[in-house]
């Protein structure tokens, strides 16, 4: 019996160092499987970042144009702001010097420019439309139909 013991206690070793390299294998297989799965979500990571710089790049580059747009803008406004200012000041001498432009611009509108003053705020076609159909319409002179 001690044969038969011995190829037992043999057979339960050889088992238990088959079952000790099976696990070893399956912590091997899992170890590469997350190795993979952490290169894949560094390599997503990656091109994350880079599409986030390039577009962080693109924002920046998008600013400094709207910016250099702006002070072009701000730059136009400015000189049309003197521009006006020259001109108003232009109206004012020649409305001190000139009698015949200061009794003309004294005088009150005529009342269809005044009208054309009273539009109020429109919203859209169909608002212009209504106060255009409001309005008083054109009426043909009856006296030179006849003519």
């Amino acid at each position: 019996m001690t044969t038969l013991r011995q190829l037992g206690y043999g057979l339960a070793l050889f088992v238990a160092l088959g079952l000790l390299a099976w696990g070893q294998y399956q912590q091997g297989q899992a170890v590469k499987a997350r190795e993979s799965l952490a290169a894949e979500r560094i390599a997503q990571l990656n091109q994350r970042n880079a599409r986030q710089a390039a577009a962080i790049v693109r924002m920046g580059d998008e600013l400094a144009a709207q910016r250099t747009a702006q002070q072009g803008l701000q730059t136009a406004q400015a000189d049309v702001r003197q521009q006006h200012a020259t001109r108003h000041i232009q109206k004012q001498e020649i409305r001190r010097n000139d009698p015949s432009f200061s009794d003309w611009s004294s005088q009150p509108l005529p009342g269809a420019a005044r009208r054309l003053h009273e539009r109020p705020g429109l919203t859209g076609a169909h608002g212009y439309r209504e106060w255009l159909s409001r309005r008083n319409a054109l009426q043909p002179a009856a006296s030179s139909a006849a003519e």
